[in-house]
């Protein structure tokens, strides 16, 4: 079974992503980026795990190239990292459609509320 979301553009004539054309001509992962991205991976499925009962769809992530905020939900988060150590680069995804902020945590709090799970339970 495929863990990535499938791209919207496959087996489109009409793809718009083509226009940008050499996507796939990226650089290769350094190595120490690689294990950023599988610490990352690591990191969002224990994330997922805790805050998945608990209401939360995934992360918001502050975007450095436009300044906006982009919703992530847990199976998109895991599909572009897994893209990430196989091939370099995310693939294309559309975004979420009109996501209820309410329903999704930033990292920064996603770590804490792991850490504070964490430290609870070497209390007992």
């Amino acid at each position: 079974m495929e863990d990535l979301p499938r791209d919207p553009f496959a087996d489109d004539p009409e793809d718009p992503t083509e226009a940008l054309g050499g996507l796939e001509d990226n650089e290769p992962l350094t190595p120490a980026e690689r294990d950023e991205a599988i610490t990352d991976l690591a990191d969002v499925e224990v994330f997922r795990s805790l805050l998945e009962p608990q209401g939360v769809l995934g992360l918001v992530l502050d975007c450095p190239e436009c300044g906006e905020q982009h919703y992530f939900d847990w199976e998109l988060l895991r599909g572009n990292l897994r893209q990430m150590i196989d091939e370099g680069q995310p693939q294309v995804h559309e975004p979420a459609f009109q996501p209820d902020p309410a329903h999704y945590v930033s990292w920064e709090y996603a770590r804490g509320y792991v850490d504070g799970v964490i430290d609870t339970e070497e209390r007992r």
